[in-house]
């Protein structure tokens, strides 16, 4: 099954470093700060340099490099409001927030912002994170099937009135938000992410969510993903867009890349690393068919730790460029990027990398086979 359609532009969104750590484990100087000042900086940086969305981490306590952290709804609201143009998304766990009182939070901060607010569904890898919390830690399948409910309560409070759900994790009785957030002809409500690998996970993006994200893939990883997607979107009558994570190197010499991309993975915090391989390969490999996230990741690829290396995005300028540009075709709509030093690499893809994606664009056609 070939894709659909290539995405008019390509769209660019980064990860917003609202934990420690940087992006990747690694003891390799990381010019970077979780701190709130930076990190409007940085927003408004990317803002002017062609990056549309901001991905807020979500992490509840220390793990694997990530001693502090930022909540992700307060700080993307806050980032929100020292912006103009840039959408934020805040990931979120189902079973740590009941999605009415979220939809509140989420309709608020999106009148503030005038529109430009949206949550990542994140269906929950770090079992410490519940258990700590006294919290139940379901199986893989049983948290995308609350998951689902969750896309589905959220989307029909911020859409209708008087709103009734039976579901196993959630019930709902004649409940009616007011405000609503923002409605417009281009996006009826704040768009939804679900992200994921696994077939629960394609299930869920393919029947209710308004984007898909992945893990860092290759092509042939990629062009997987999205026939099943689709193929899901299509049997419900629906469309559903793709996000890609990628950790971008873009340098003026590929030498100087990939010697970057080398000291990363010389410099990786082992430990570090093998304590979150042991916690996510068991959730990936959970799944029945095994094709959950980390999965088959090996070393390497966990040394950023959503797989970011996979994508390729590595290179001088041009050759990231025309990456980019190949995954467009696969029907990529998104990148979502990571950086060793987020201001000035966010500049230098801006100024270097952009353009040069553009330029590509615009020469292609608007449709295939």
């Amino acid at each position: 099954m070939s894709t659909e359609k290539i995405a008019d532009e390509i769209k660019f969104a980064y990860w917003v470093p609202n934990v420690s750590g940087g992006l990747v484990t690694s003891d390799i100087e990381q010019r970077t700060s979780w701190d709130y000042e930076y990190n409007v900086r940085l927003a408004q940086t990317a803002e002017n340099n062609g990056f549309e969305y901001a991905l807020s981490q979500v992490r509840y306590e220390a793990s694997y490099g990530a001693e502090f952290q930022h909540e992700s709804t307060s700080f993307s609201l806050a980032l929100l409001l020292a912006t103009q143009r840039l959408k934020l998304i805040a990931a979120i766990h189902p079973g740590l927030w009941h999605p009415a009182v979220l939809a509140k939070f989420g309709a608020t901060a999106d009148i503030l912002s005038n529109g430009r607010f949206a949550i990542n569904v994140v269906s929950g890898w770090f079992k410490d994170e519940f258990t700590h919390l006294g919290e139940p830690w379901l199986e893989h399948d049983e948290r995308y099937r609350r998951s689902a409910e969750f896309l589905q309560v959220i989307r029909k409070i911020w859409t209708e009135d008087n709103v009734d759900f039976r579901g196993d994790f959630y019930r709902i009785h004649d409940f009616t938000l007011k405000p609503k957030p923002l409605n417009t002809p281009e996006r009826p409500n704040p768009e939804l992410f679900q992200g994921g690998n696994s077939t629960a996970a394609r299930n869920n993006g393919g029947r209710f969510s308004d984007w898909y994200f992945s893990n860092g893939k290759d092509f042939d990883g990629v062009t997987e993903q999205l026939d099943d997607l689709r193929a899901v979107a299509q049997a419900h009558e629906r469309e559903v867009r793709f996000g890609l994570n990628g950790f971008i190197i873009a340098r003026d010499t590929e030498a100087e890349a990939r010697d970057t991309l080398r000291e990363i993975v010389e410099k990786a915090n082992r430990p570090a690393v093998e304590g979150f391989r042991s916690a996510v390969q068991q959730a990936g490999n959970s799944t029945g068919n095994k094709t959950g996230m980390w999965a088959d990741s090996s070393f390497e690829d966990l040394v950023q730790y959503n797989d970011g290396f996979r994508t390729q995005l590595i290179g001088t300028p041009e050759q990231v460029a025309e990456r980019i540009v190949a995954y467009k075709r696969l029907g990529v709509d998104l990148i979502l990027g990571g950086f060793l030093h987020f201001q000035e690499e966010i500049e230098y893809f801006g100024e270097r990398v952009l353009p040069l994606v553009r330029e590509l664009e615009a020469a292609q056609p608007s449709t295939v086979g």
